[in-house]
């Protein structure tokens, strides 16, 4: 049986929410992903060009700094990695958190919350940033799930 890890960012509380309820049935560790400069409300004004949020979306290069660097990759074999959904796409503090990490051989997991938009092309820009991991495509997980439908899809993803 595969070692599970959680991964998330949450700017809101709606992805922390949805990434404890997928660690609690599926017995996964659960790690919370932090930019070292928290998000405020101004910097997620998404209608704003000059936010914080908006500026990192269009700087491909942009990698917000974590706020740690303890998750414990190495002793996981699948890591759910979570986020809102900005633009539809991981916010660049996923990018930043991923290539921080040796995910060698890993299996990655994206899941997401959105208010409206899909997950895009997530998995194929993750797999850009981790191209040694295998990195599957993802789900959203909005609103409250069904236990043993989140169960099953987890556990579909065993090494």
């Amino acid at each position: 049986m595969s070692k599970k890890m959680v991964a998330y960012f949450s700017a809101s509380g709606v992805t922390a929410k949805a990434a404890k309820e997928l660690a609690a049935v599926c017995g996964a560790d659960l790690y919370e992903i932090k930019p070292e400069t928290p998000y405020t409300r101004a910097d997620l004004d998404w209608t704003n060009k000059e936010s914080r949020s908006s500026l990192e979306r269009n700087d491909p290069l942009s990698r917000p700094v974590l706020a740690d660097y303890l998750a414990d990759i190495a002793g996981h074999d699948v890591i759910f990695v979570g986020f809102p959904v900005w633009w539809y796409t991981a916010p660049a503090i996923i990018k930043t958190f991923l290539g921080a990490y040796d995910f060698s051989e890993k299996i990655i997991v994206p899941f997401a919350t959105s208010g409206g938009s899909g997950l895009g092309k997530t998995a194929e820009t993750l797999r850009e940033i981790v191209p040694m991991a295998i990195v599957m495509e993802g789900k959203l997980l909005n609103g409250k799930q069904k236990a043993e439908e989140l169960k099953k899809w987890a556990d579909s993803f065993e090494k």
